[in-house]
């Protein structure tokens, strides 16, 4: 038990219980107090989910998919999540748009194809006003699109981890179906707490010709990295993803100017000043501006 990270597990249950009181007293008090604080719980559930297949927090694998097992966000298997999220630590391929799984840069080739309606909801996805409303739609169509096509092709991982998806999925969907909260408003609250991690995703990376100079920090200590487990200094833990989210922030402050220095100085102050920036602009081309055009 001293390889248990105690400020992890401690979170984890709290989130646990919040869900609970979510999906039951608040949801029979107020409907939309429900709604939120289940979104919020999702949210966090997917932070700790991130931090599960990175190790944290028991030193045992299984012991962490355990712990993360039930499928509060209803509409990712954790199994893919984890395999994905983890070829998307290849620094090398970030902003890839074949070999980062995670990046929204699209091929200027494959931009210049695709039908105009389809490009519109693409910058629009692009701002972050985008990225909250559609973001979550346009991210699991094509995350959906690409592992049909791995299950069609006989990848038998990816049909597996659907498989467990689907049983830590049931008893979420029995808990509600059981308690005051419709599945309807439900599914609602899944949906906005994959918006709240938009925010989260909208600009950890750039385009930039050096891998180290690609990764973001946001110099914010209020309530959304508390959310985003600290995952605003996005550099550090790409440069030492072993590290529990509780020891970022220090970890950042002895070092700021070693990983400003290593990421080109790209650095926000807070998510207020993203939001005053980009919440009607898109941040960039939704094409690679760094590969050739057709």
């Amino acid at each position: 038990m001293r390889d248990v990270e105690w400020p992890t597990l401690a979170l984890l249950i709290a989130v646990y219980a919040l869900w609970a009181v979510a999906t039951t007293w608040a949801a029979a008090l107020w409907l939309p107090l429900g709604m939120t604080l289940a979104a919020l719980a999702i949210a966090q559930h997917s932070s700790l989910c991130h931090e599960a297949l990175h190790g944290h927090p028991f030193a045992n694998t299984r012991a962490n998919v355990a712990a993360v097992f039930p499928a509060l966000g209803l509409f990712v298997p954790y199994l893919r999540f984890r395999d994905t999220h983890l070829a998307h630590h290849c620094d090398a391929l970030l902003t890839d748009p074949y070999d980062d799984p995670e990046t929204n840069y699209l091929d200027p080739v494959v931009w210049a194809r695709i039908p105009g309606t389809l490009r519109a909801a693409l910058i629009f996805n692009n701002t972050l006003l985008g990225r909250l409303i559609i973001g979550p739609a346009i991210g699991m169509a094509a995350f959906l699109r690409g592992d049909w096509r791995a299950i069609r092709a006989c990848d038998r991982s990816v049909r597996r981890a659907w498989l467990v998806h689907l049983a830590a999925v049931a008893p979420v969907l029995v808990w509600v179906w059981m308690s005051p909260m419709p599945i309807w408003t439900y599914l609602i609250a899944a949906y906005g707490a994959m918006s709240l991690l938009k925010i989260r995703t909208f600009l950890e990376h750039r385009a930039h010709e050096r891998a180290s100079g690609r990764t973001v920090v946001i110099e914010d200590r209020g309530p959304l990295a508390l959310l985003f487990l600290n995952n605003n200094y996005h550099v550090v833990h790409h440069m030492h993803p072993q590290i529990a989210w509780y020891r970022l922030p220090r970890l950042y402050a002895q070092n700021r100017a070693h990983y400003l220095a290593r990421n080109g100085g790209y650095v926000y102050r807070s998510y207020g000043q993203i939001f005053r920036q980009y919440l009607l602009r898109a941040k960039d081309s939704v094409a690679h501006p760094l590969w050739p055009r057709p």
